[in-house]
């Protein structure tokens, strides 16, 4: 078996696609994933499976997930291996020591091209630094996330992409809890 981390976007934000971890563990048990486990209330969930392609298994959740739950939402799902990978590419090694809750990656659902890169770097306004490697991006936001202009609609226009963004201290613990194979227990 495989291990996967899914990531939802936008959920649990105020009233909006408002979804339960318990409930959510329960979904992706049903749908026959095993040792189902989340992290924070943002959604965020590991979990085994026979291996599977990560796009079937994003089509799968997202078309589940808006018939049993009502929820519409998009799903980023990653294996053990590639999530390994994301943290070993992180091309901010010192914000990831000094400042990990402003440093932020964001899985996409497909690589931006060079200039979509481009456009998105000439449209930041602040000290925001992106950088991205496949189909993931990852950003500094020395000044905060908050008040920043760097939003996510500003992002995935650029990009060309949807995405998820989750901090470095998140990042950490998928990353642990994957490593160690999430088990039964929550």
């Amino acid at each position: 078996m495989t291990v996967y981390i899914a990531l939802l976007r936008a959920v649990n934000l105020g009233s909006y696609n408002k979804v339960a971890m318990a409930e959510l563990r329960a979904f992706v048990t049903g749908l026959g994933m095993k040792d189902a486990q989340t992290v924070v209330q943002s959604g965020n969930v590991v979990f085994r499976r026979d291996t599977a392609p990560t796009g079937r298994l994003e089509t799968l959740l997202e078309a589940a997930a808006g018939n049993q739950l009502g929820l519409v939402t998009d799903f980023f799902v990653r294996t053990a291996r590639e999530w390994r990978e994301i943290i070993a590419a992180n091309p901010f090694p010192a914000e990831a020591k000094s400042d990990p809750s402003h440093l932020v990656v964001m899985p996409l659902k497909k690589a931006p091209d060079a200039g979509a890169l481009s456009a998105l770097r000439g449209a930041i306004s602040g000290r925001e630094v992106v950088h991205t490697r496949g189909r993931e991006a990852y950003f500094v936001y020395p000044d905060g996330i908050g008040p920043s202009k760097l939003t996510t609609a500003l992002i995935e226009r650029k990009l060309g992409t949807r995405g998820t963004a989750r901090n470095w201290n998140t990042v950490l613990k998928l990353g642990a809890l994957a490593e160690a194979g999430p088990s039964s227990k929550d």
